[in-house]
């Protein structure tokens, strides 16, 4: 059995606590690996490494650690297709969208370097964190500027309350996001917890309905809707809908779901046998509510993967706001669809979500469009656009709560947050007065 331990100062490392936990193939059912679990001690232990190796990394020139991130994507760019297949044998989600996460992570590379920093990756998925890991040391990152520490609560809460942490980023559901972000203030720490999401795509009359369809498909099951900007509500205005639905429901019916690492799949399994069984209750609970159920992956079997943790695609139409599957962030194949009789009211629906995550709007009006993109509470927005992640130098992150702290990830936003600024007032010749100066600076 494979054992994926943490990584600190340089090397893996088993950990002192006795803890660990199964990791999963989703696509097979079966315990692919154990990863440790981290407790306080551990997590002491990375911290204070990294607190050890930040003066050395912040006092290395510009072009010494330019060297060192360049050598890393260099390196990562010969390792692309392992670290995907991890991803896909951990996660579930299918190899081409594992190959443009990793992309998504090479433009981090460029554009940025960073600080002496802890990783806790999620316990279910953890191995691709390793990988990276090792490929930073060996281009050459000092010892303990990134450390890994594998774990579930227990790590976390030690990290938040840890007094040599200055500073916290959390990406999860909104609950967790909400009591990593009072806990880390609390400690005076800087947060940017981003949690759940509801994100809406709203689909005007005189849209391309084909366009707005394939889109809605591609971003509703992709990953298996285990996306924080995954549409999981598409808006139908007017007499758009029942064509648009009929359009999905047709597309989605003929997605091909199974094994993520094999050729022509489509839609890979869940991350957990739990969560699978999570997402198949609010189906269960959508038609319970009377919403119309037009697709349903809930007996879905995969030749081979009898085990596996799969769901098919699931279609609701005519759901209204106060049903749960509405109102609850599902993460999984789940799409519902809501009529509004107009653009304003599509709209209002979309500002009056707690959420605010992304929202899209499919439309061929300029004016329409022009007034969503002011008038939207999202953080990111798109038109004709259904899936609107700009590239790693513009910022990504919510409102609402979706997003707790001041600064979105990425970007100018992600290098602010990281940087804690400095304001140095300095005078080196003696000042020769005769009484002394009261004033405020400059105004005399």
């Amino acid at each position: 059995m494979t054992e994926i331990p943490h990584f600190v100062d340089g090397k893996t490392w088993p950990g002192r606590g006795g803890r660990s936990a199964p990791v999963h193939d989703p696509a097979t059912g079966r315990v692919s690996a154990q990863v440790r679990l981290a407790d306080a001690a551990d997590v002491d232990s990375a911290v204070r490494s990294a607190r050890a190796a930040f003066a050395g990394w912040r006092d290395a020139p510009l072009s010494r650690r330019t060297r060192v991130l360049f050598a890393f994507r260099e390196l990562l760019e010969g390792q692309r297709e392992e670290l995907a297949r991890t991803i896909t044998r951990e996660h579930g989600k299918v190899l081409a969208d594992a190959r443009g996460e990793v992309a998504r992570g090479q433009e981090v590379v460029e554009f940025a370097c960073g600080n002496a920093c802890v990783l806790k990756p999620s316990e279910r998925d953890p191995g691709a964190s390793l990988l990276l890991a090792r490929l930073l040391a060996q281009a050459g990152l000092p010892e303990g500027v990134l450390n890994v520490v594998q774990g579930d609560r227990e790590a976390v809460d030690a990290l938040l309350t840890h007094p040599e942490v200055d500073a916290v980023s959390f990406v999860g559901s909104t609950p967790v996001a909400r009591r990593i972000y009072a806990t880390a203030a609390a400690g005076g720490k800087r947060v940017q917890a981003l949690g759940g999401a509801k994100n809406h795509m709203v689909v005007l009359p005189d849209a391309d309905l084909e366009a707005a369809a394939d889109a809605a498909v591609g971003a509703a099951y992709g990953s298996a809707g285990e996306r924080c900007m995954a549409v999981s509500v598409v808006v139908a205005v007017g007499d758009a809908g029942d064509a648009l639905v009929a359009r999905i429901a047709a597309l989605a019916g003929r997605l091909r779901v199974g094994d993520g690492a094999e050729p022509g799949v489509e839609m890979g399994p869940l991350v957990t046998r739990e969560h699978r069984d999570r997402v198949a209750g609010y189906v269960d609970r959508g038609v319970a509510e009377g919403a119309e159920l037009v697709l349903d992956g809930r007996g879905l079997r995969v030749e081979g993967r009898e085990d596996g943790f799969f769901l098919g695609p699931c279609l609701f139409d005519r759901v209204d706001p106060s049903m749960e599957i509405y109102r609850d962030e599902i993460f999984g194949p789940v799409l519902s669809v809501v009529r509004c009789a107009s653009a304003e009211d599509a709209l209002g629906l979309v500002n009056a979500n707690p959420y605010g995550n992304g929202a899209a709007l499919f439309t061929r009006d300029g004016g329409a469009a022009r007034r969503f993109e002011r008038e939207v509470r999202a953080g990111m927005v798109g038109v004709n656009v259904a899936i609107p992640v700009p590239i790693a130098y513009y910022s990504f992150g919510g409102s609402g709560q979706s997003l707790f702290g001041d600064t979105h990830l990425h970007g100018p936003d992600g290098v602010h947050f990281y940087t804690r600024g400095k304001v140095v007032t300095s005078r080196w010749s003696e000042p020769r007065r005769r009484r002394p100066d009261l004033d405020f600076p400059g105004t005399g």
